[in-house]
């Protein structure tokens, strides 16, 4: 398929919906993109994601004193099964992706959670509150933990035909993979006047040990990696025949910040929210929650305005009436960064026309 000229692809972009973002959740929307290319990319990156990012997990452990998992424990509610099953839960982040030891010694009543575990310098438990046993009076629990990394599930890896181990170490089930759940949704978008344009959103779940950023970064240079081994002769330079010229970009740029601002009262959003007359006790409770200028209310969501203390029902209602004459209400996301650009632009427009006299 060799030509001299090659039609241009769409470049998407991406952003994460900052209002979603945290370290075990986020959405990342990806638009526009070339119509179809929104199953097939959302359902590639979904299954990288899935099987492909790698992850730490406990694959052995020693417990004092019992050398299988049928075994009872003395001095400990649970028995040797229930404590194996336990320590799968643990939710292990490794800073280097090398193998590591990890200990817990726990002695007389109390419970063994996650937070007594010792763990080598580069490994750190996450679920701290995570509980490995019950001991009674008078017992005492101690493990000794090998944590290794890997990719997906991993079967116990018992030496082939010696059941019980010289060092009484039982080998467990690992589940390396830090997702925990991974969905992605297609709609249309506009480009122009076209209409059939995909928007894809990824909605990213981890364990913890790593943030939905971090794994899409793993998986797009993974599944990067693997595609570039099919290329058969040079790569065609997409991105170079799909670039937007830079002035175009220059000139694109205000259309974008003046479409979203439109009809805004953009002097307006730096102010304080004292401007909108607001009732003493929806501006108290506003101002202890840290809201102090009308661009900083705009952009709560609904929920985040309702989880204000004594922020009530009532209050949101006053709040959101107040702001509709001025074509505003919560959630707008409107960057600070924008408005001060708008602002200029205003100042600009201003000094030209005073100018012209």
């Amino acid at each position: 398929m060799s030509k001299k000229k090659y039609q241009p692809l769409t470049i998407p972009r991406l952003s994460w919906k900052r209002e979603t973002l945290s370290n075990t959740f986020g959405e990342l929307v990806a638009q526009p993109l070339e119509p179809g290319f929104g199953i097939t990319l959302g359902n590639a990156l979904r299954r990288i994601l899935l099987g492909g990012v790698e992850g730490s997990a406990v694959t052995a452990v020693i417990i004092q004193n019992v050398n299988n998992e049928f075994s009872a424990l003395e001095g400990i509610v649970e028995d040797t099964m229930q404590v194996v099953l336990n320590i799968k839960g643990l939710v292990v982040r490794n800073s280097t992706g090398e193998p590591g030891k990890m200990t817990l010694n726990v002695t007389g009543e109390a419970v063994a959670s996650a937070a007594d575990i010792v763990t080598d310098e580069h490994l750190e438990i996450v679920n701290k509150d995570h509980i490995i046993a019950h001991v009674a009076q008078g017992g005492t629990l101690t493990l000794e933990f090998t944590v290794e990394s890997g990719r997906g599930y991993q079967a116990a890896q018992w030496p082939v035909g010696k059941a019980l181990q010289e060092d009484n170490t039982i080998y467990v089930d690992a589940m390396f993979s830090p997702i925990r759940n991974i969905t992605f949704d297609v709609e249309k978008t506009r480009v122009g006047r076209d209409i059939d344009y995909d928007k894809l959103t990824i909605a990213v779940e981890t364990d913890g040990s790593e943030t939905p950023v971090d794994v899409m970064h793993y998986a797009v240079s993974l599944l990067r990696t693997q595609l570039e081994h099919f290329l058969l002769t040079v790569e065609i330079p997409f991105n170079e025949i799909s670039a937007v010229p830079e002035e175009e970009k220059r000139e694109q740029q205000p259309q974008v910040e003046e479409s979203l601002l439109k009809g805004i009262p953009v002097d307006l959003l730096l102010k304080p929210i004292d401007e909108l007359e607001l009732s003493v006790r929806g501006h108290n409770c506003l101002v202890n929650a840290g809201i102090k200028r009308v661009i900083d209310l705009v952009n709560l969501t609904e929920d985040e305005a309702l989880k204000i203390k004594n922020f009530g029902r009532k209050s949101f209602n006053e709040v959101g009436e107040s702001l509709k004459p001025y074509g505003l209400s919560f959630g707008m996301n409107i960057k600070e960064s924008d408005v001060k650009k708008a602002l200029e632009n205003k100042d600009k427009e201003a000094d030209h026309e005073s100018s012209k006299w």
